[in-house]
């Protein structure tokens, strides 16, 4: 097995094959979108393969220096269940050494499926994520922050780079619409809208 870019053919297909079936519209950034930024360098899509074959992928969003965003992470369906998630995730931490990978995994409390968000938070907790002290909601889903790092981050600094890579690519009026960082349910249950860009 090796991890490496995917061409933009590849991720066309794996996107209808492997990512429509797994993600909820809310949560998944549009192919177009993945496309242009993937064209722009800021955005890393890589594959876990075997030969010719696409075991699982991870998606990396390049927001700040040393800051890449966890876009997401899914394996083929006829593969799931066999460590190729950790696999992936190793992997993908050697690639980008160096840089602090933060993302966000759905707050099982506010999940359609509070029994699957709560699954994700332990895969990613025994793969060496480490929660933030903040929560996202990001187009009406509520998120815990999470982080791949060697060491304790400033998590104030994450903060804003996590605020900076969506400003990069909304419009202000998007932005104060649909994201919030930090978020809490005290400031009320934000609108569900799906990725606008």
């Amino acid at each position: 097995m090796e991890i490496r870019l995917l061409t933009d053919e590849e991720l066309t297909r794996i996107y209808r094959e492997h990512l429509v079936p797994a993600f909820p519209e809310a949560e998944l950034r549009p192919l177009h979108a993945m496309q242009d930024m993937a064209r722009q360098g800021i955005y890393r899509t890589y594959g876990l393969t075997e030969g010719t074959e696409i075991l699982g992928e991870a998606f990396l969003w390049d927001c700040a220096p040393g800051w890449k965003l966890f876009d997401c992470l899914c394996v083929a369906p006829d593969r799931r269940g066999g460590g190729l998630g950790a696999a992936l995730i190793k992997a993908l931490v050697e690639a980008e050494r160096g840089s602090v990978i933060f993302g966000e995994s759905e707050v099982p409390a506010y999940a359609p499926d509070p029994d699957m968000a709560r699954r994700r938070l332990d895969f990613y907790r025994r793969n060496g994520a480490r929660q933030a002290d903040y929560m996202a909601a990001v187009f009406g889903v509520p998120y815990h922050t999470l982080y791949l790092a060697e060491d304790q981050v400033d998590e104030t600094a994450m903060m804003a780079a996590h605020r900076q890579a969506y400003r990069s690519r909304l419009s202000e009026r998007a932005y104060q619409r649909f994201i919030h960082i930090p978020w809490d349910p005290s400031m009320g249950m934000p609108e569900k809208h799906p990725w606008e860009e």
